[in-house]
């Protein structure tokens, strides 16, 4: 995988859309921990992530998933309206969960991490060692109300992540607008 480092966007992907993606849903949301990254080349952070799903929002393919309110990735959300999600081989599974084991808002966690970042044509950033790459455009962050669930199961879990608000969870919407695959 040397050779990865060596080339460029174009040489490693190839645009799909998101009608093409061939992975199945619960896996991508439920078995592989996404890489959810945001910010700019001169700036940016990525997490791991966990849950989540993909669907239709305004006629629109779009991703939600859940983070914590404080997540340094959300904040540069926010800050720049657009992130990438990105799924690796199996191989790299220590490094995806690297970038969960600290914050990269006070640590120099995206120079220690083994993985080659890599801008999209939009100016996103990802990951060279990527096989599947969303790229994806803020629609909405919402804060869940835990009387607007239905079921104990949801109601217990929102119970337990709003005893401290440091761990309040975001709901984070965003439109596909770009699909990349491996070639």
């Amino acid at each position: 995988m040397d050779g990865v480092r060596e080339m460029n966007f174009d040489q490693l992907f190839r645009q799909i859309s998101p009608e093409e993606i061939r992975d199945n849903v619960f896996t991508l949301v439920g078995k592989v921990f996404p890489v959810i990254t945001a910010g700019k080349v001169d700036n940016f952070n990525s997490m791991t992530a966990s849950g989540g799903g993909f669907g239709m929002l305004f006629k629109k393919p779009t991703t939600w998933c859940i983070l914590q309110a404080t997540r340094y990735t959300l904040e540069l959300i926010e800050k720049e309206q657009t992130y990438t999600m990105s799924y690796f081989p199996d191989e790299y599974k220590e490094q995806i969960l690297f970038f969960g084991s600290k914050s990269g808002r006070d640590s120099e966690k995206m120079k220690e991490v083994e993985l080659t970042s890599v801008k999209t044509p939009s100016g996103d950033m990802s990951y060279k060692e990527a096989r599947l790459i969303i790229e994806c455009r803020l629609t909405e962050i919402t804060t869940p109300d835990p009387n607007d669930f239905c079921t104990q199961e949801a109601k217990d879990y929102l119970k337990e992540a709003y005893k401290d608000p440091n761990e309040y969870r975001k709901y984070v919407f965003g439109e596909i607008t770009n699909v990349w695959v491996r070639r």
